[in-house]
């Protein structure tokens, strides 16, 4: 688990960077845009939880 979150991060980043560029800025709910969109919002919520999870393993560790 040590290495497979930062891990993690990087490719949700990775992706989010990805996504973020194939959205159309200046019509972003058509077509292929709104699919980058999604992606871009999945992205930021798999980074948030992965910053979940390795906050909570560090609490954890202190307690035990």
């Amino acid at each position: 688990m040590k290495y497979i979150i930062p891990i993690g991060i990087l490719m949700a980043l990775a992706l989010l960077i990805y996504n973020a560029i194939l959205i159309d800025y200046s019509d972003p709910f058509r077509n292929d845009s709104s699919v980058a969109l999604i992606g871009v919002i999945a992205c930021a919520c798999a980074i948030l939880l992965l910053l979940i999870l390795r906050t909570s393993r560090k609490i954890a560790a202190k307690h035990q």
